[in-house]
């Protein structure tokens, strides 16, 4: 695709850059160049076929470059969240096997931090050619420079002057490889030590971005986009920056200078400067968006909040579903005000995201249906997809061209996808089972973990853990999971077990727990309580009411953080703000505890629907709330 690339759109900029002059680009064609040349840069110091290499630094020219030399040394990239704490970094690098570590000068400082936990000898390569920071690197890890520590400069110059030598070499290593070769391990963000590394071939990327930019029915040329994600996100990597290859289209990177803050600070200015055609959004990231359009028009109250308002409630009454128009009489109803509001109000609002801005695609998580509304009736679609990396990562997607609010669209050309019941038969239309998928954008398998890939890929079908149903239009509805996955609202993933495991075993008082976090803002947990040692509590502390009680339990509940084990062990995000305390266990005869003796986690949930949602009311966060209250008092006759 690179190459197909550099031939239909040699003159085309491809990736964007901001620097202190203003952006910089480079073409299609110099990208091809620039890659051919660092990866003999790579071919030099001894990184080629079947190597792993370790990208961790922010969106930016470079790092698609770097990635792009590393396939075509032969290579496996292995990118890693910007996200990751530094004790998160070890397992990967060292699981990986990688022999090469890409990082920035906004990242160094997270590698250096835990380079002596690092199993095998890992070379360094620094997209800064920054003295100070080469320095650091070179202080903290004993790596000598031009032969362990590189900076991208120079081991592009390396590249160049060695490429007519190495010519041979480097056809050759294009020729073998196969579109079954491994691209991308890409890891979960699973509990600390156990993430899963996900294979994605060549073909998986090829088949997925095909599908993608067919689905979109997007042109040749003409198209693009301010890549807020970052590059390690798999809806980034394949819908951003590969789906650009076979349509030309045109990466700006939002301007990382200076850190994290400083990125998400940038944002509205990068938007006005690039005036995108689309964006790859995430639901923190487009309720942020509609969070600052409804404090702008607040401010300016008057005439224009009004207009605004009643445009808005037009708009969501006009288009209904999308797929399905509403009444004609509604739509005749709702027109003028609509259009009023359109042509004095949304048309400004537009302009926040640039003058180009067609569409949004949602990814990474789900987005509300409110939101959803929203964005359309403003004139900014935002298309709700599904995938999930396992899949390269698109499954199915709205879009301009099959649209229905509170779906996730209707499923790629290429992929065979059923709804599953219990029992392995095929859900009818409307029934709701786990989303299961067959095609050639599924995952190899889990790098050095058999028993997981069996688990997830059974007779070539790719299990997603997803439940979901289809309606009679075809579309795709995802209504939530089996498999034990916190998500937050920008998509970002964990493994609840160890947490779980954590309270049970730090706690005198809980039986039972469940963490948590579908899109919320705070990861809650719902729990069961060994009776009989809670009794001897409130006999000793003499317990008198309810709101003692529920104190009494808020502090056993965290006693786990006490324990050196457990200390620093979890993000903050992910560890509970908020119980509620459910009166029955979860046990074999009421279907919550499956023969294994695991917690069967969608029953439970499904169960518990109205505690769940209890936890994020008004008065939710609070552990002194009236569901808890009721609970024990109930429990414990206080």
């Amino acid at each position: 695709m690179l190459e197909q690339a550099a031939e239909d759109f040699p003159e085309t900029p491809y990736v964007w850059q901001k620097i202190d002059d203003g952006w910089s680009s480079m073409t299609f064609r110099e990208v091809r160049d620039a890659t051919r040349a660092l990866a003999t840069g790579l071919l030099s110091i001894g990184i080629g076929r079947d190597d792993k290499v370790t990208i961790l630094a922010e969106g930016r020219q470079e790092w698609v470059i770097g990635e792009l030399a590393v396939l075509h040394a032969g290579g496996v990239s292995v990118p890693l969240s910007i996200k990751l704490l530094p004790d998160e970094i070890p397992f990967r690098v060292n699981h990986s096997e990688s022999k090469l570590v890409i990082l920035s000068t906004n990242t160094a400082s997270r590698i250096t931090e835990v380079f002596g936990d690092f199993e095998n000898e890992v070379m360094v390569l620094c997209l800064d050619d920054d003295s100070d920071t080469l320095g650091r690197i070179e202080e903290a890890t004993g790596l000598k420079r031009g032969e362990w520590l590189f900076s991208y400069p120079e081991l592009l110059e390396r590249g160049r002057r060695e490429l007519g030598v190495r010519e041979t070499e480097l056809s050759a290593l294009a020729k073998e490889i196969s579109e079954e070769d491994v691209v991308t391990i890409s890891y979960t963000s699973g509990t600390t030590g156990n993430p899963k590394g996900i294979m994605l071939t060549h073909k998986n990327y090829y088949v997925n971005v095909h599908d993608s930019v067919n689905l979109h029915q997007v042109p040749h040329g003409g198209y693009s986009t301010l890549l807020i994600l970052p590059c390690d996100h798999s809806f980034a990597h394949t819908v951003g920056l590969y789906a650009a290859l076979p349509r030309g289209i045109q990466i700006y990177f939002v301007d990382a200078r200076g850190g994290g803050m400083a990125t998400i600070r940038n944002i509205p200015t990068n938007l006005k400067e690039t005036e995108p055609v689309f964006l790859l959004t995430v639901p923190a990231l487009t309720g942020n968006f509609m969070k600052k359009i409804k404090e702008g028009i607040a401010a300016q109250g008057g005439v224009a909040k009004k207009l605004f308002d009643a445009g808005l409630a037009a708009g969501i009454a006009y288009y209904g579903d999308v797929h399905n128009k509403p009444p004609f009489f509604t739509r005749l109803k709702n027109y003028l005000p609509y259009k009023l509001a359109d042509a004095v109000v949304f048309s400004k609002v537009r302009q926040t995201f640039g003058r180009n801005i067609q569409f949004c695609v949602g990814g990474g998580a789900l987005l509300d249906r409110k939101q959803q509304e929203f964005f359309k009736a403003i004139g900014v679609p935002v298309y709700q997809g599904y995938g999930l990396t396992e899949a390269a990562p698109v499954i199915s997607s709205n879009t301009p061209y099959a649209h229905k609010i509170g779906s996730s669209g209707r499923v790629a050309a290429s992929v065979d996808c059923r709804i599953l019941a219990e029992d392995g038969s095929e859900c009818a239309v409307g029934e709701v089972g786990q989303i299961a998928i067959r095609g050639e954008n599924v995952m190899k398998g889990y790098f050095k973990n058999e028993s997981a890939t069996a688990e997830t890929l059974r007779d070539g079908m790719l299990l997603t853990g997803d439940r979901g149903y289809f309606d009679e239009d075809h579309y795709l509805y995802v209504v939530g999971r089996e498999k034990a996955l916190l998500i937050s609202p920008d998509g970002e993933k964990y493994s609840p077990e160890e947490i779980e495991e954590a309270i049970v075993n730090g706690s005198e008082l809980v039986h039972q727990a469940l963490v948590y976090n579908d899109h919320n803002r705070y990861t809650g947990a719902l729990i069961t309580l060994d009776d009989e040692k809670v009794r001897a509590r409130i006999a000793e502390r003499g317990i008198a009411d309810a709101d003692a009680l529920l104190d009494e339990l808020r502090a056993d509940l965290y006693r786990f953080e006490e324990d050196p084990a457990y200390r620093r062990k979890f993000p903050s995000q992910w560890i509970p703000s908020t119980f509620q305390v459910l009166e029955e266990q979860f046990t074999e005869e009421n279907k919550m505890i499956n023969s294994s003796m695991k917690m069967v986690r969608f029953k439970v949930v499904e169960a518990h629907t109205d505690r769940i949602d209890a936890m994020y009311a008004e008065d939710g966060q609070d552990h002194r709330n009236e569901r808890n209250r009721q609970a024990v008092r109930s429990l414990f006759s206080l």
